[in-house]
């Protein structure tokens, strides 16, 4: 288990989990999503490369279209 901290509030996940993972859990779509890990933003491509560890601070930005 790890602590991150995900859009400012502590989260605890399973062990391993990667970025791509994470938007899963929280059924957003990879397209319609920037993600800042630890103060940089990931491409991505990198979502699945991307493992998550205690501490770590994740920003989830997702796209919402409108009029």
């Amino acid at each position: 288990m790890a602590k991150i901290q995900l859009n400012g509030k502590k989260v605890i996940i399973n062990s391993n989990y990667s970025l791509s993972d994470l938007i899963k859990k929280y059924k957003l779509s990879s397209n319609k999503v920037a993600i800042e890990y630890n103060g940089k933003i990931i491409s991505k491509e990198n979502f699945k490369k991307k493992l998550l560890k205690n501490n770590d601070k994740v920003e989830i930005v997702h796209f919402i279209g409108g009029g």
